[in-house]
């Protein structure tokens, strides 16, 4: 799909509506669909959020596979890895957007916020979330922070910049269903 980064923005919005109100668009004939993806992948944005099994791109912006350039880890942290993958998919697969996606309820800024000690890996997690924890701030809101600045952390990328890709924030509210474009 060559659409620009507001189209783009546009259906991730229109899909969000659609999921909200149950007006979900009807996706049966996945045989063609499927036929389609094996020749080549055309994804019109990436999105970037937690591994959390409730927060699945897909389904909360109403999109079908091939749609969305999905990265998905615990706490939705840029690292080398997801930076990678991003490159990867604005300068090979031309995707203009760049979506991260956080949300309430957050397990990994949950963590960061409470402290004390982390085993194992989930260390490395919260160090790269604790810059945006503000601890007077509640979960949600520093969920929010966190999305800002792993976006801002997009945003001075070579190769996002040098391509043109917008970068923005979300938070996804797993209660209502809603996507805050921040």
């Amino acid at each position: 799909m060559n659409i620009d980064s507001q189209q783009a923005l546009d259906l991730l919005k229109a899909g969000n509506t659609r999921f909200v109100s149950g007006a979900l668009t009807p996706k049966d004939d996945y045989a063609e669909l499927r036929e389609q993806l094996s020749k080549g992948q055309h994804p019109f944005a990436v999105v970037l959020c937690c591994s959390d099994s409730r927060v699945a791109p897909e389904i909360i912006f109403d999109q079908k596979p091939g749609d969305l350039f999905v990265i998905r880890n615990a706490g939705n942290v840029v690292d080398e890895d997801v930076l990678g993958s991003i490159e990867y998919a604005v300068e090979h697969l031309e995707t203009q957007l760049v979506v991260v996606l956080g949300h309430s309820s957050c397990g990994a800024v949950t963590a960061t916020c409470q402290g004390g000690d982390l085993p194992g890996h989930i260390l490395y997690l919260a160090k790269r979330i604790q810059p945006a924890i503000n601890t007077s701030c509640c979960i949600d809101d520093n969920a929010r922070r966190h999305a800002r600045r792993m976006a801002q952390l997009i945003e001075i990328n070579d190769i996002v910049k040098h391509v043109g890709a917008r970068v923005v924030s979300a938070f996804y509210d797993i209660r209502s269903g809603k996507v805050e474009w921040l």
